[in-house]
């Protein structure tokens, strides 16, 4: 839709007043009270205007860039922070609350009049930015885009979205500008050391590799106090290597021997230790919930310094490419879409190849990097009931429950979008998403749609991937640019007008598109000369992590598999391999 260029700014001025006045009542809300979580301080370091080397986008016109750091607080006695592993075993500041801080990334335009109000907030993967890539079709500026080249077309832009992101992932790496959190270790209470099993799995696809990282210190270079086994393939028996065949390093690595012997490529080994030291690491979902309702409602810190994004934000959208979709479901599911004031902190939700799973986010010793592929990274936990947003039974461990149960109470659900990729119904079991425990189709949310980007890679270059990579065949070359595109405007609208998206476009049971990956003439992919078809596919397994793993404490690992009673479907294909159901890219 085409507006006259007074037309948009009259309305733009209209959403910014309206902005300004429900700030000043969330400042005198605040004033009155003290929040039990908060933001307290907000530095901006570096402020780059205008950015992008003074690209202009359309009636938007120039961007500036801010970066800084986000300093905040929490009340650990408030409910929703139960709900946060270790949170009553943080240290505590003066005031009995726990502190945090993150990085923080904002791109807004330089004119504030001529921002669509929207706050487009990307959930960052392991610290790297990867929306500008993905949506408006750029090449990598990594976590610091600031050339023209950066922001490629110019989507976001040209529709006026202000930009921002923040450090979450703990485990996230400082190098290469990537955003980071810093929160604090968990104690005993009597001061002492937290001490307790963790898990390593090392793989690499070298031979090359002399050592492999621990996440957390080992308590103890005691060897016979650790385990290191190692096999082929996942199914296979692990083969316990002997201590005389590998030390530690330090305290954060170990080593093959004799002295100079790398890690097999392919190989799985996996590494079980007494670790130390474990980071309260679900204050992350606390520290997204407040630095996103800080942007869109405050007008500034404790000390007077003024929020940047002040009267610019009328709705906020969260996008989140792969990990960080999973942490978004978990988001969601823990209730901490609802901020301190009870009110939605992200209308929308954009979910890009997230798959079924949740994430190893909120646990002692969490490795929140983890994911689990066909052959890596099983033994984690991630894929945990509930799987669906709909509230099912779960005949397995008894419990009914679904990931919007928390916020259908307190009417803080987004509109959520969900969109995978044909990869993720085989290493992520997209099905569980639609299906229940049966395997029967589910009937949609009103506030969630789901599409399959029909025979999609996982990750897929802007403009096509060449060659095998580490693979035997050439990569897929098709990417999902135009259809996230297309969908994050319908996100859009539904919220600020509305007009409801596409139903959804996945394979269903019912019409017989979403079927066993086993008999190849099942699923439907065609006989091709010198490629074998295995079918093989992450499955729905269930395993045993100890009898304290309802607290997010991991007792048992490796865990037991207790076996696999999820069903797990993929997409059929008609005669050339390509799936059938869900949106077809040229």
């Amino acid at each position: 839709m085409l507006r006259s260029t007074s037309v948009t700014r009259q309305r733009r001025m209209r959403r910014i007043i309206s902005g300004l006045g429900i700030v000043f009542l969330a400042w005198a809300i605040g004033f009155s009270t003290v929040a039990d979580a908060r933001v307290t301080r907000v530095e901006i370091t570096r402020v780059e205007s205008p950015t992008f080397e003074g690209r202009s986008f359309g009636d938007v016109g120039q961007y500036e860039k801010l970066v800084g750091r986000v300093f905040g607080e929490i009340d650990p006695k408030d409910p929703s922070s139960t709900l946060i592993v270790d949170m009553d075993l943080a240290p505590l500041n003066t005031r009995g609350m726990v502190e945090y801080s993150t990085d923080l990334f904002i791109l807004r335009p330089v004119d504030a009049l001529r921002g669509n109000g929207r706050l487009f907030f990307e959930v960052n993967n392991r610290g790297s930015l990867l929306s500008l890539g993905k949506l408006n079709d750029a090449r990598s500026g990594g976590s610091n885009p600031t050339d023209a080249a950066d922001v490629g077309n110019g989507f976001l832009m040209r529709q006026g979205y202000t930009f921002a992101s923040s450090g979450w992932d703990v485990t996230a790496s400082s190098s290469g500008n990537r955003l980071t959190i810093t929160v604090p270790v968990a104690v005993n209470v009597d001061g002492s050391p937290i001490v307790g099993p963790s898990l390593e799995e090392f793989v690499v696809d070298n031979g090359t590799t002399m050592t492999g990282g621990l996440t957390y210190p080992v308590a103890t270079r005691d060897q016979s106090k650790a385990s290191l086994t190692v096999r082929v393939h996942y199914a296979d028996l692990p083969v316990q290597v002997d201590t005389d065949k590998w030390e530690y390093v330090d305290e954060r690595s170990i080593k093959l021997r004799p002295e100079g012997t790398p890690f097999t490529s392919g190989r799985l080994y996996e590494f079980v230790y007494p670790a130390r030291d474990p980071t309260v690491a679900g204050i992350a979902f606390a520290a997204l919930r407040d630095v996103a309702t800080f942007l869109r409602r405050s007008v500034s810190d404790d000390g007077g310094r003024a929020n940047p994004l002040a009267g610019r934000v009328e709705h906020v959208y969260s996008f989140a490419i792969s990990q960080p979709a999973r942490f978004m479901r978990d988001f969601v599911y823990l209730g901490f879409n609802q901020n301190e004031f009870g009110e939605r902190v992200f209308d929308g939700v954009l979910n890009w190849i997230g798959g079924a799973s949740g994430g190893f986010f909120n646990y002692r010793f969490a490795q929140p990097f983890r994911t689990h592929r066909q052959h890596i990274g099983r033994w984690f936990p991630e894929r945990q009931f509930p799987f669906a947003n709909q509230i099912t039974h779960d005949p397995v461990t008894g419990r009914t429950d679904g990931r919007l149960r928390r916020c259908m109470d307190t009417d803080t659900c987004p509109n959520i979008l969900e969109v995978n990729s044909a990869n993720e119904y085989w290493v992520k079991s997209s099905s569980l998403l639609h299906t229940d425990i049966r395997g029967q189709d589910l009937v949609d949310p009103p506030n969630v749609r789901f599409y399959l980007f029909s025979s999609m890679p996982h990750v897929a270059r802007a403009f096509g991937s060449r060659g095998p990579g580490i693979c035997q065949q050439p990569r897929n070359p098709i990417a999902g640019s135009a259809g996230l595109r297309a969908l994050l405007v319908a996100l859009d609208e539904w919220v600020s007008t509305g007009r409801e998206p596409p139903s959804s476009r996945v394979p269903l049971r019912a019409d017989g598109t979403l079927v066993p990956a086993m008999p190849q003439d099942a699923v439907g992919f065609p006989m091709i000369p010198g490629i074998l078809y295995e079918g093989l596919m992450t499955t729905g397994d269930y395993f045993d992590y100890g009898s304290s793993f309802d607290r997010g404490i991991l007792t048992r690992l490796p865990p037991d598999l207790k076996g696999t009673p999820y069903p797990s479907f993929v997409p059929k294909t008609d005669a050339d391999g390509n799936d059938v159901a869900g949106v077809r890219f040229p």
